[in-house]
């Protein structure tokens, strides 16, 4: 069928088994083909054709809930919804979303994108319609991956308590981004062979219903007689135990299999669990047998060979640079460990764990665990490296605040992906964690210009006492030589690099090398503009920041955040308690608003962050104190 003029998922109901197998033939090569050119998230997507399809058949969206944790594996959702017109828009400017977004379609009841949130919301769906009467379905769609987040297992343990009438899709893959970790993975590997249980617990059901009459005291004899089979050969009953009805494994590329489990689910009294298991990528060569995690989220690829279509890059990505430093000094000291919550792969930490198999945990989806596991370990003198992107920094904020630094533990954060990260959009953008960092005592914050800076930083922050957050953006850095001496930064001080005379641009990171071009471009005119490399956004190079205030010099901050809370605020805050009331200063950042997806380049231009905007707000600037020169 022509899946582009696909409106609604109604025409579903009427499908035939053969027909919806043929049209999941016919949805993997559109997804093939589409994120062949755009990239996105195919692994997660092919796993889950037959799983959508099937949903949407046995249920009625938009009446009936669709909540997709996470919201990567969506894409066939919105095929069916009516939006395969618009794939070749997927994660671009302006375009379609890579996650679900209630502004696209009414069959997209909630928006997501980090993990393990699905079941809150729910269960919040499900009281909602309770307390209006009303009458639907509400499917939070999890992966085994997320299952493993605190705040899944809080929420299915108040949704076994209400004992409201949700069903829960559990999509077994076996898989996260990477490969899962922990006792909750192995469980469900033993639901998925328990097989023999599903035998045994039917010869039961089977046996009862030839008793005539049996009567409460033998119902209940036989009622526990399948709960002892069930704990003899399942070796776990862990859902049912929690108030679920669990039904499964279903095998979640089997039509028949799927739909008779979910429409048994709609006669199921409170809540359900259904365990399907899927094979995250099929249908794709590549993808099917990828073990890594690296076909979970692509760029453009060959479609031919599996081939990515890379652009070339100039240097080593940024979290390669510093987990090979971090490798290196953990060579040198035993001390230091490696903790990341379930992203060995983004983080480059792969060589980590290969040569240090007992200094790296994957905690999984966990990222409160993995903060206070790094002050655990750095309460008993160990020197823990975190990297975490900045997105998920913001779920272990509490940890932070009162296990890290509360106790002023020497805990490395590595902060990757922060700033701007493109495609990915608003739930991923790490523009936040200076804003929400800055307050806290006790907290070191730093973003390197370029690589040998980065080395020196890590130095600085192995050689201090006390929690250190070190910012590091998406992508490569500039390819400078690392210049190995071990020496370390003061902490707090700042660089120059261009020495002013009339105006200062205070700025760090990625936004460094757009400041100098701004500042040779106004200098060829005459209007002595400087560049301090503010490598330290917390604390202050207050020493230099007090001289260029004296001086009475107009002041432009620029970061790659949000202007409320970040950096430009801290000097405007010194500045204010110095007294000093006479000097121009002015911020560039992020508005304060959520930043949609588009690619950074764009997206910074988009909200003012350029070297044309440095220009004209300096030149703006200096025009108010007459020192710009009428051409």
């Amino acid at each position: 069928m022509d899946l582009l003029k696909i409106k609604d998922p109604a025409f579903l109901k009427k499908m035939t088994i053969p027909e919806m197998e043929e049209l999941s033939a016919e949805i993997r090569k559109f997804l093939i083909e589409s994120t062949s050119v755009t990239g996105g998230h195919i692994g997660p997507n092919l796993g889950v054709v037959e799983l959508t399809i099937a949903l949407h058949h046995s249920f009625s969206s938009p009446r009936d809930k669709f909540i997709f944790d996470v919201g990567h594996q969506s894409y066939v959702h919105k095929i069916l919804t009516g939006r395969a017109d618009r794939f070749d828009t997927l994660r671009q400017h302006g375009g379609l979303d890579g996650f679900p977004k209630r502004k696209e379609s009414e069959h997209d009841v909630f928006e997501t994108g980090h993990s393990s949130t699905s079941l809150s919301a729910a269960a919040g769906m499900a009281i909602a319609r309770d307390i209006k009467h009303e009458d639907y379905h509400v499917l939070p769609i999890i992966g085994d991956g997320a299952l493993t987040g605190g705040m899944a297992l809080e929420a299915l343990n108040h949704i076994g308590d209400m004992g409201k009438e949700v069903i829960v899709i559990l999509n077994d893959n076996n898989m996260s981004i990477a490969p899962n970790v922990g006792a909750m993975h192995n469980m469900l590997g033993k639901l998925r062979t328990s097989g023999k249980f599903k035998r045994a617990k039917k010869d039961v059901e089977r046996a009862m219903k030839r008793i005539p009459q049996a009567g409460d005291r033998i119902a209940n004899a036989a009622e526990r007689i399948k709960d002892s089979i069930k704990y003899l050969l399942v070796q776990g009953t862990f859902f049912e135990e929690m108030g679920f009805t669990y039904l499964g494994p279903v095998n979640g590329h089997d039509y028949q299999d799927l739909i008779t489990n979910f429409e048994f689910s709609k006669k199921v009294k409170g809540p359900t669990l259904i365990h399907v298991v899927t094979k995250k990528g099929k249908g794709y060569a590549p993808a099917e047998t990828d073990k890594s995690g690296v076909w979970h989220g692509t760029g453009p690829y060959k479609i031919e060979t599996g081939d990515f279509i890379k652009p070339v890059l100039a240097a080593a990505p940024w979290s390669e640079v510093i987990s090979d430093t971090i490798l290196e000094l953990a060579k040198e000291d035993e001390r230091i460990v490696a903790i990341t919550p379930a992203m060995p792969v983004g983080s480059k930490l792969e060589k980590f764990a290969k040569t240090f198999p007992d200094r790296f945990f994957d905690v999984g989806i966990a990222e409160q665990h993995a903060v206070t596991l790094a002050a655990g370990v750095a309460a008993d003198g160990l020197k823990p490296f975190l990297a975490i992107y900045s997105t998920f920094l913001q779920r272990g904020y509490d940890q932070v605040v009162h296990d890290v630094a509360r106790q002023n533990l020497s805990v490395l954060i590595g902060i990757d992906r922060a700033g701007l990260v493109g495609g990915d959009g608003e739930t991923h953008q790490g523009v936040f964690d200076i804003a929400f960092l800055r307050s806290i005592p006790n907290m070191v914050i730093a973003m390197p210009k370029d690589e040998n800076e980065a080395y020196h930083l890590i130095q600085t922050a192995h050689a201090f006492s006390g929690p250190f957050a070190l910012r590091y953006p998406r992508g490569s850095g500039s390819g400078a030589v690392i210049v190995k001496d071990k020496a370390s930064l003061p902490i707090g001080s700042w660089e120059t690099l261009i020495e002013p005379v009339n105006a200062v641009i205070l700025t760090f990171g990625t936004t460094i090398d757009m400041a100098l071009l701004a500042a040779e471009a106004l200098n060829k005119r005459g209007l002595g503009v400087g560049v301090v490399n503010a490598r330290f956004i917390k604390p202050l190079d207050e020493k230099l920041l007090q001289t260029l205030l004296e001086r009475k010099l107009a002041i432009l901050t620029v970061e790659e955040a949000v202007l409320a809370g970040g950096f430009g605020s801290s000097v405007l805050e010194f500045a204010e308690e110095q007294g000093v009331l006479d000097v121009l200063i002015h911020r560039i950042g992020l508005p304060d608003e959520f930043i949609s997806h588009g690619s950074v380049d764009l997206l910074l231009k988009e909200n003012g962050i350029s070297q044309e905007a440095i220009e004209q707000k300096l030149e703006e600037m200096l025009g108010y104190f007459g020192k710009l020169e009428a051409n």
